[in-house]
């Protein structure tokens, strides 16, 4: 069946519930939150489905997310009374996502809603808070939610797909003219976003390190380390984009105008999630997937391999990057930011598939990858083991990662719960 994740494994915890392709993640949204669509086209009947199964299943996926700023996309086509929940489900289901699901959620689309939604909202009413209540959006069609989110990198399936065509087709008899898409304009001379690395390097004299991730490293690791919940934050959607516009007109940003420390962090994840091709290119997607078949003892052997086959370019981004992401990690007392969760928001701005979204099974192992990196950063880049092709004169970035003290002593640095848990043989 279309739509559905080809690299899930049988060993899934929940694999019975997450076959079905229920609830997928899509990527982020503009301001860099993790987006969740929920299908209701993909609910089998209701003999088939255990929703008790269902409803842990949702929580064990949002668990690994809700520490950060979320967005779902509920697409309602496809529910009847072979797959419907029951109304005490919907209602238990409420009442067990309990604050720390609803807080981090910032907004709910409700896609080709029906008076059956809009009568259940009635019904709940009274158990719904007000605050949350404000961040449902209805979308009568997919051009509607198109206005709020890219939805080239969503999980549409494609009978919501044919049955938004058909409701446009319906609509006056005949489906809208279609869109005329303007050519494609040169990047501006100053443009720091959505240009490529190289494009960016011919523009700054030779330079490798990007100036926006220079710039918002820099403020970062001088005003910005101890801050709590940073890079996991989200930022005002307008000032991203003001910040965005300023930078690619050549102009300069002092962030301490803007009195928010989330907004450089935001900032540099835009950056990375923009650029034209991934930081850790497309070439290295299905090796990195592997990594969990890796044993233990040999992954950081396993992350200094591939990087080998790295760009000498990007390699150098990355290695910066990671040096500096291991130093707000080691702060992780103050700004409750370890490697593990640091990779939880950096592993899908760093690497994603040339076509599609990635899958929610595949976040596991770009994740622990993403950590690997961040935690054992002495060891992926240290100097004497670098890449061959990666020569001196192409790293001689600054180093932002300080050796930690247990790594000095015993040359092997601490290992974080998030990697003991995930470690598969």
């Amino acid at each position: 069946m279309a739509g559905l994740d080809p690299t899930l494994s049988t060993s899934h915890p929940f694999y019975d519930v997450a076959r079905h392709g229920i609830l997928q993640v899509a990527g982020d949204d503009r301001q860099g939150r993790r987006i969740f669509t929920f299908s209701c086209c993909r609910l089998p009947p209701l003999h088939q489905l255990n929703h008790q199964r269902l409803l842990e299943y949702l929580k064990y996926t949002l668990d690994q997310h809700v520490e950060n700023d979320y967005t779902i996309v509920y697409f309602h086509y496809g529910l009847s009374s072979q797959n419907k929940p029951s109304l005490g489900w919907l209602q238990n289901t409420y009442k067990e996502f309990d604050r720390k699901y609803k807080k981090n959620l910032k907004a709910l689309y409700v896609v080709h809603p029906t008076s059956l939604i809009k009568a259940l909202w009635n019904i709940f009413k009274p158990l719904i808070s007000h605050k949350f209540g404000k961040k449902v959006t209805y979308c009568s069609n997919l051009r509607e939610l198109r206005e709020h989110l890219q939805c080239d990198q969503l999980l549409i399936p494609p009978e919501v797909v044919r049955y938004d065509e058909k409701l446009q087709n319906l609509h006056k008899g005949q489906p809208p003219p279609p869109t005329k898409t303007p050519p494609p304009r040169p990047p501006l001379p100053t443009q720091q976003f959505g240009v490529s690395l190289q494009y960016l390097r011919d523009k700054n004299q030779g330079e490798l390190i990007p100036p926006v991730l220079r710039w918002t490293v820099t403020y970062l690791r001088e005003k910005g380390l101890r801050t709590e919940g940073l890079f996991r934050r989200s930022a005002s959607a307008q000032t991203v984009r003001q910040v965005q516009r300023l930078y690619d007109q050549g102009k300069p940003v002092n962030f301490d105008d803007y009195g928010d420390m989330h907004l450089p962090a935001v900032i540099l994840k835009t950056f990375l999630r923009e650029l034209p091709q991934p930081l850790l290119t497309f070439q290295v997607y299905e090796q990195i997937l592997g990594i969990t078949s890796v044993e233990s003892s040999l992954r950081v052997t396993h992350c200094r391999l591939i990087l080998r086959s790295l760009p000498e370019h990007n390699y150098a981004v990355l290695r910066y990057l990671m040096g500096f992401l291991h130093e707000v990690s080691l702060e992780s007392i103050s700004n409750k930011m370890n490697s593990s969760n640091l990779a939880c928001v950096f592993g899908l701005n760093l690497i994603w598939p040339s076509q599609g979204v990635a899958s929610l099974s595949a976040l596991v192992p770009l994740n622990l990858f993403t950590e690997l990196l961040i935690e054992y950063y002495d060891k992926v880049f240290s100097c004497q083991e670098a890449p061959g092709e990666h020569t001196r004169d192409t790293v001689e970035v600054q180093q932002a990662g300080p050796v930690t003290k247990e790594f000095m002593k015993t040359g092997t640095p601490r290992a974080s719960p998030y990697l003991s848990r995930l470690r598969i043989s």
